[in-house]
């Protein structure tokens, strides 16, 4: 294993410690390991929570700011966060609108930020509403979750769901806008090569050099299958095939996300984008709206994914909105 730690036990508080370091805007915890928005709590604003895991940077910590996140948990590399953490989150963000909950199916997430709202709302009264993505298309049920897992439309949701808090919008409207965006969204991932976990030492799983992961999660999950190495142009469609079949994405325009997993280079992404808007112009899917980057990744895992998000006009000007955190900036 050749990374650039100290010791595995410290990678997440020391990682938050950096990031405070480089990001003096934002406010860490570090003692609950929780990042806020430097101007945390903001009155009269819905509150928006999340975390999951580390090891998924940018995702969620760096998610944390004006028009998108106001705190994000930090877990320990790919566990979720505790009730604890999640409940100074919650106070923490409390501007007298209610808090939501952002929360990724898995089965960690889902109990801990269930139990922290109820510990929440019973010592605080404040009302706590939440919203699960689930978006995978790759596998019903997994090893982390009952049902989907939720993966890129993580990303595409956190963005426009903190434009609408912005703006104002009450809780119910902020948690409806959610839940829109989540069933729109739909997402396919693959992996060229592991990920290797600190504390482990060594690759999740064992994936030849001539061979590759279709359908995985982001925690270094089997997916659907594995097959021999294939061109760019035959990954895209494995990847875009699945979504299309899953959902009509041809009624209205979308926004289209090529993510990166951790490991693999803009170049590829790129090129990966070229292919997989290819397909959706074949296929009579109109993209509206574009990101390509690394926002959801699985550490050093090499390999992609594909979402798509069917996105009528207020979700497109809340896409738009201005933007203004670590990982994410626009228009601000």
């Amino acid at each position: 294993m050749k990374k650039l730690i100290n010791d595995p036990a410290d990678v997440v508080v020391e990682a938050l410690r950096g990031m405070a370091a480089a990001h003096p805007g934002l406010r860490v915890d570090l003692e609950n390991r929780v990042v806020f928005r430097g101007d945390a709590p903001v009155r009269g604003k819905v509150g928006l929570v999340s975390g999951g895991g580390s090891g998924h940077e940018p995702m969620h910590g760096g998610f944390v700011g004006r028009g998108m996140l106001d705190a994000a948990c930090a877990g320990e590399v790919f566990t979720s966060p505790v009730p604890d953490q999640m409940v100074a989150a919650t106070e923490g963000v409390d501007g007298g609108a209610g808090v939501l909950h952002i929360v990724k199916n898995y089965t960690g997430d889902v109990m801990n930020f269930d139990m922290a709202a109820e510990l929440t709302s019973a010592k605080t009264g404040v009302e706590v509403q939440a919203v699960v993505v689930d978006d995978d298309v790759a596998v019903q049920d997994s090893l982390y979750t009952a049902g989907r897992r939720g993966v890129g439309t993580t990303v595409l949701l956190e963005k426009i769901v903190g434009a609408a808090a912005e703006q104002g919008r009450d809780l119910a409207e902020v948690a409806g806008v959610a839940r829109k965006v989540n069933e729109r969204g739909r997402s396919m991932g693959m992996a060229l090569t592991s990920c290797t976990v600190p504390a482990a030492g060594r690759p999740t799983f064992d994936l030849p050099d001539d061979e590759m992961e279709i359908g995985i999660g982001i925690h270094g999950e089997p997916g659907r299958r594995r097959v021999p190495i294939a061109p760019a142009k035959d990954i895209a469609e494995m990847l875009v095939e699945p979504i299309l079949a899953d959902a009509d994405f041809t009624a209205e325009p979308v926004i289209c996300f090529v993510n990166g997993m951790g490991a693999s280079p803009l170049l590829e992404l790129y090129l990966m984008y070229g292919e997989v808007a290819g397909l959706l112009e074949k296929a009579g899917v109109r993209i509206a709206r574009s990101l390509v980057g690394s926002y959801i990744t699985s550490l050093d895992m090499a390999g992609c994914s594909v979402t798509l998000l069917r996105a009528d006009d207020d979700l497109l000007g809340l896409w738009d909105a201005p933007v203004d955190t670590p990982g994410l900036r626009w228009g601000a």
